[in-house]
């Protein structure tokens, strides 16, 4: 169950290990910032937000990610070039970190892949996404490669068969134009519908590592977030309890990588999916006898005597 035929790729964006065999690396989680809702963000127009809010959250989650060894990076929301650039300059004057960019139409994005070229950091980030949508997926694709940008997220949506095995058919249509040596990076993301059919994207991301072996995860918060009556019955705690399961839940089924919602959350978010990855490398070693050998692995952080116990 937790172990998977074929070789999985292990990507790396800065210091983050993506992928793998389950419990090998810990999920990387994904969080948002200045999206539609991020009640920091004053306004859109006028790329008005409070500066020292938004580093603190930053902060936060380089924290967090460090002390437990769970990779994170935020992906920065726009609906245009200069907006992004905004946030881009306001990021790099807080953070050596990689980060991302999720932007929507497809003409826009490219323009900020150019910006990216021109500041010269190809290397720190990743470009969110490639999608089935998108007019144009050949020539996204040579021209990312001519900016020389080395990360992306290909959307595993297959929208004649949304079925787990329709996406692996979604990722094959997308692999007929995104060759082998593309990209150093290509993380694919099993879309989620809504909080139950998180299940079929999990199964979706194991047959799609199955098929492709590149790392493989969900956007676990669109099926949280969607179940907007959980806080209307649950309240603050009940919707945070709920979001942390139910992401936990998902990082433990395949997912190398969650789109896991606002950045400001992660602090609800982290300690689950640090808990989660430590029972999957637990289940997995009870299938494969060995433990992951890297010393910043939650398991090996938090649980040495353990490890040991198991002659790891």
């Amino acid at each position: 169950m937790f172990k998977l035929n074929r070789t999985q790729r292990v990507c790396q964006i800065g210091s983050m290990k993506i992928g793998g065999q389950p419990g090998e690396n810990p999920p990387l989680l994904i969080s948002s910032m200045f999206h539609n809702g991020d009640k920091n963000l004053e306004s859109r127009k006028e790329r008005k937000f409070n500066r020292d809010k938004a580093k603190d959250y930053v902060l936060k989650m380089e924290e967090l990610s460090a002390q437990s060894g769970v990779p994170a990076l935020v992906a920065l929301v726009a609906t245009s070039l200069d907006e992004m650039k905004a946030y881009i300059d306001f990021f790099l004057s807080i953070s050596d970190q990689p980060f991302g960019i999720d932007m929507w139409v497809e003409k826009t994005r490219l323009e900020v892949a150019e910006h990216i070229a021109e500041l010269g950091i190809q290397d720190r980030v990743l470009y969110n996404s490639i999608t089935p949508w998108d007019k144009d997926i050949p020539g996204q694709v040579a021209r990312l490669k001519e900016l020389g940008i080395k990360h992306i997220v290909v959307q595993a949506y297959n929208p004649e068969d949304p079925s787990p095995r329709g996406r692996v058919g979604g990722v094959q249509k997308m692999f007929e134009t995104i060759k082998e040596d593309d990209f150093e990076s290509v993380l694919i993301d099993a879309a989620v519908m809504n909080l139950p059919s998180t299940a079929f994207s999990c199964v979706a991301s194991r047959l799609v590592k199955e098929e492709f072996g590149w790392p493989t995860g969900v956007a676990s918060s669109n099926g949280t977030y969607m179940w907007k009556e959980a806080k209307e019955m649950w309240g603050s705690d009940g919707f945070n309890a709920m979001n942390a399961a139910g992401q936990a839940i998902a990082s433990l089924l395949w997912a190398d990588l969650l789109f896991s919602g606002p950045i400001v959350n992660i602090p609800k978010i982290m300690p689950a999916i640090a808990t989660a990855s430590l029972i999957l490398t637990t289940l997995a070693y009870d299938e494969t006898g060995s433990l992951p050998a890297g010393e910043n692995h939650p398991i090996r952080k938090f649980f040495g005597d353990f490890v040991k116990q198991l002659g790891q």
